[in-house]
């Protein structure tokens, strides 16, 4: 069983940036691709970014690339996402999630374990 929470979300204004991060515990943190989730008022869950288990491969959303990084620290248990260049739309309850599987996947239904959440408000 993994334990995932998430910190770092917040209110900032257009153009501003905010790093999220999501710690792990209970399980072997290397084990597992780690992914990025956002879920909008009224809207459906989105995959942001996801990360291999070692860091070599990465995936993001089309709305989020060139502004988002995902990164991880296997020895910190520890997955991050940095969002620079925020945008109202942007606004949303950010999740992280572990995936147990072989292959990273933009999925949400591939993943095993979700944190509770963080809240990031962008204003315009």
């Amino acid at each position: 069983q993994v334990q995932l929470v998430e910190s770092g979300g917040g209110l900032v204004q257009a153009g501003g940036s905010l790093r999220l991060s999501c710690a792990a515990s209970g399980g072997t943190f290397s084990n597992y691709a780690m992914g990025w989730f956002r879920q909008a008022p009224g809207k459906e869950r989105d995959f942001v970014a996801a990360i291999s288990w070692r860091g070599r491969t990465t995936y993001y959303a089309d709305s989020v690339k060139g502004r988002f990084t995902i990164s991880r620290d296997n020895a910190k248990k520890t997955v991050y996402l940095q969002m620079n260049s925020l945008k109202p739309e942007d606004t949303a309850v950010y999740y992280c999630a572990a995936e147990g599987g072989v292959r990273v996947t933009t999925s949400g239904a591939e993943y095993d374990y979700w944190g509770q959440g963080t809240a990031v408000t962008v204003s315009s």
